[in-house]
């Protein structure tokens, strides 16, 4: 009996633009209307969803932090955020020095992206109403998580727990497999207006940057671990990439979590602080997702005309940093939890937030390498101020 084949995300992600691609040239306006409307329906379900993935993200990943080793926990956690921090800001001086110039404002691409099209509104609307602004979930995940750290007792913690897994299955088993459908429609419909073209290129340039910037960010990270710990940065960061490519593999810091604490050991990090520092990191260190999502959102922001300033994509990557927190192992996971800061503070809509999905999705693995391959330069660090804390305490 023949083995079937099975399709990851991603795969299926570049067949459905090929295939809206291909099929907006012959598709009928009455078929293409058919995917506008199931469009409307999934982005009406994705807006209702997108508070509650908050909530069930963000609020257990911050209340699992509270398990620890105290100061090691607060030294390594602000190491994760502060490196998350750097790749957005590097993404947004590079992106907002580079991409007006590279890819420019389109009057037909903006129009596209940023106006309703008579000819290709949907049949019918279903209205999903969320139960809670993206805001207000976000302060109540807040006041949950750091609430939890300071109890005592499981039993919310427990029910929290289990809306986490509610959550996870919400994302793997119905908008995980629901994406390729609705990027499909969006890839139809942009053909059938004849703006994929130039939306396509842009793709291809965004991902040039993208990888040249976590080249850049890599070797900074490690270039930082050997001036701390005096090592060979360039022979540490060779020890790594075995989980770079692992990376690339599984989509998932989760499950490379083997292969990084092998090779951090590797790098002379001690055992069990490897143990504790590489688990942790693999959840809350997201460089370079922060980096993708960041690039990617000005691209199109650019390419639809939308205004951006300094101000507000500083708080836009300070809150990605947080949200991301415990994003689900699963292919896209990061780009489900940032959906709502997108919406709430850059204004994207259901277009523009396709289209984020999407070119994020085709460079998911490429953040989640970038994230691995950080967490071995910040075990590193860690290991070494460790050393020195343990070499001092004794002579007090």
């Amino acid at each position: 009996m023949a083995k079937s084949i099975k399709f990851g995300l991603l795969p299926r992600i570049i067949l459905a633009i090929m295939l809206g691609i291909g099929s907006s040239y012959f598709f009928p306006i009455w078929a293409i209307k058919i995917f506008t409307t199931i469009n409307g329906i999934f982005g009406n379900f994705l807006s209702f969803t997108i508070p509650l993935i908050i909530l069930g993200l963000v609020a257990p990943g911050i209340a699992d932090l509270g398990k620890g080793a105290g100061k090691l926990l607060g030294i390594t956690a602000l190491l994760a955020y502060g490196s998350t921090l750097l790749a957005g800001f590097m993404a947004y001086f590079t992106a907002s020095s580079l991409f007006p110039f590279m890819l420019g404002y389109n009057e037909e691409i903006g129009r596209s992206l940023t106006e309703k099209t008579d000819i290709f509104t949907p049949y019918f609307i279903v209205e999903m109403p969320p139960i809670m602004s993206v805001m207000g979930a976000l302060l109540l995940a807040f006041i949950l998580g750091l609430g939890l750290t300071q109890v005592k007792g499981n039993s919310f913690k427990g029910v929290l727990n289990d809306f986490n897994g509610v959550i996870i299955q919400v994302i793997s088993k119905i908008i995980i497999p629901l994406l390729p459908i609705f990027i499909f429609g969006i890839f139809l419909k942009m053909g059938a207006e004849g703006t994929v073209g130039g939306i396509m290129a842009v793709f291809v340039k965004v991902l040039g940057i993208v990888l040249l910037m976590q080249v850049v960010l890599i070797v900074t990270q490690y270039l930082i671990a050997g001036a701390v710990s005096r090592r060979n940065p360039f022979k540490a960061l060779y020890t790594m990439l075995p989980a770079y490519v692992t990376a690339l593999g599984t989509q998932s810091s989760a499950a490379t979590i083997p292969v990084t604490l092998e090779k951090s050991i590797q790098n002379g990090v001690r055992k069990d602080l490897a143990g504790f520092v590489v688990p942790l990191c693999a959840t809350i260190h997201l460089g370079g997702s922060t980096m993708m999502i960041t690039t990617c959102s000005i691209a199109v922001m650019i390419m639809s005309g939308m205004p951006y300033t300094f101000s507000m994509y500083a708080g836009f990557i300070m809150m990605l940093g947080i949200t991301m927190v415990a994003a689900p192992g699963v292919p896209g996971g990061a780009i489900m939890a940032a959906t709502g800061l997108l919406t709430s503070m850059l204004g994207f809509d259901e277009t523009l937030g396709a289209l984020m999905i999407a070119l994020y999705i085709t460079m998911d693995s490429f953040g989640t390498a970038c994230n691995v391959t950080g967490d071995g330069a910040i075990a590193i660090i860690v290991d070494k101020i460790a050393k020195e804390e343990e070499e001092v305490l004794p002579a007090g």
